[in-house]
This record gives C-alpha cells, structure tokens and sequence, in this order.
C-alpha cells in the first residue's frame, strides 16, 4: 500500500512532510484536506486527526498525524535510502546533539515564526486584519533568538554539527515562506553570515524546491 499524505498546499507543515518523504525517496499520494472549505474541521477528519489540523499520514493502516512525530517516524523506517536526516541510533553524542537542535527549533524558532505567519499570511487569508504592531514586536524578538543561531553556526555548519539533520529542515516550514512569500529577511542579514550561509543551503535543498510551491493532489 503506498504511503498517503493528507493535506493542503497552504500548509507549511504538509510541505514539511512531503519534502522528507521526497528526500527519502518514499512513494505517496498526496491528497487534499481542504482547509479553506474547513474540510479539517469535519467529523469525518477528525477520526483520523482528533486537533482537526493537518497534516497527517496513513502508512498501511498507521495513522500519525503532527509533522515532527511524521517526519521522524519517515526518516527512521526509510533510513537505509536517501538522505540520511538522523544521527546513527547508536551514536550517543550525535543524538544527544540532535534532540538539542530539535529543542532549538521549538522553543526558540518555530513560537515566534509561526506568530508571524499567522499574522501576516493566515489572517488575510480569513478576511481579518494583520496586528502590526504585534508583528513587529515579534520580529525583534525573532532577531535576539538568531543571534544565538549566528553563534552556533559560526562553529559548525548546521544546527546539530556538520550534518543536515530534521533539525535543521523543520524551519524551512515557515522561514523560507518569510523570506520568500513574506519579505521577513531577518534570516539572511549581513550582521549574521552564518545564519544566512545555512539558510541559504537549507532553501536551496532539491527536497524543499520540489515541494515548496505545492504538490498536485490525488483524486479520491
């Protein structure tokens, strides 16, 4: 049975997934879960995901849903092909390292980008208005946490050493959609090479460039 992915293009977090299944060269069918019809809100969708959100997979029968618990679980069954995205299971340090940069990116990235996302790309979407104010005080607050980013990969070339880790491709769920979509170029600054060096890579990632304008769906 090939693996399905339920989702929608608007969401950075399906695109987070489809881009890990893509770097591990797993077959899927992507189908549509259509958020602005509120179709993930339906009982219905909520058999399968009880928070009515998505993204979520149904790998033969396993059904997982939040993208992080998704892309590991893809990252872990499909290891031995593609792009290797976790540390060897019997190395201490590097998952020791690892599960730090997972720590980074949910406490000190994802709060404040996806605030911003909600604000600036989402609420539009709905019909309400951006809080500006609340914007650009999370984006001050988003240019304390990079300095810390700036300090870590001036020593390293990503997050969890010198590999490319999930650690590192979950920001590309709403960092690149900032920059790219959104004009938030806090990320690529010349106060911060580093951190502009390591973003540049992650977004230029074969993966993420086949995934980040939208997928096609499947008929079902």
């Amino acid at each position: 049975m090939v693996l399905k992915l339920y989702g929608d293009n608007i969401s950075n977090l399906a695109l987070r997934v489809a881009h890990v299944l893509t770097d591990k060269q797993v077959p899927f069918e992507y189908i549509k879960v259509d958020m602005i019809a509120g179709k993930h809100k339906s009982p219905e969708h909520a058999q399968r995901h009880p928070f009515g959100q998505i993204p979520y997979i149904d790998d033969d029968g396993l059904v997982l849903y939040e993208s992080r618990a998704i892309c590991k679980y893809i990252a872990t069954k499909w290891r031995d092909q593609g792009v290797q995205l976790i540390p060897d299971p019997n190395d201490l340090e590097a998952n020791a390292l690892f599960d730090q940069a997972l720590s980074i990116e949910q406490n000190n990235f994802e709060p404040i980008t996806l605030n911003i996302m909600l604000e600036l790309k989402y609420k539009p979407l709905r019909g309400e208005k951006t809080d500006e104010k609340f914007v650009e005080s999370l984006i001050a607050k988003l240019e304390v946490k990079l300095n810390g980013y700036e300090t870590i990969l001036s020593k390293q070339k990503y997050l969890a050493g010198e590999n490319l880790t999930l650690a590192d491709i979950y920001h590309l769920a709403w960092g690149a959609v900032l920059i790219d979509e959104l004009g938030v170029n806090s990320t690529i600054d010349e106060k911060r090479p580093h951190v502009a060096r390591w973003f540049k890579n992650l977004s230029s990632l074969p993966g993420w460039l086949a995934v980040k304008n939208g997928l096609p769906y499947q008929e079902v």
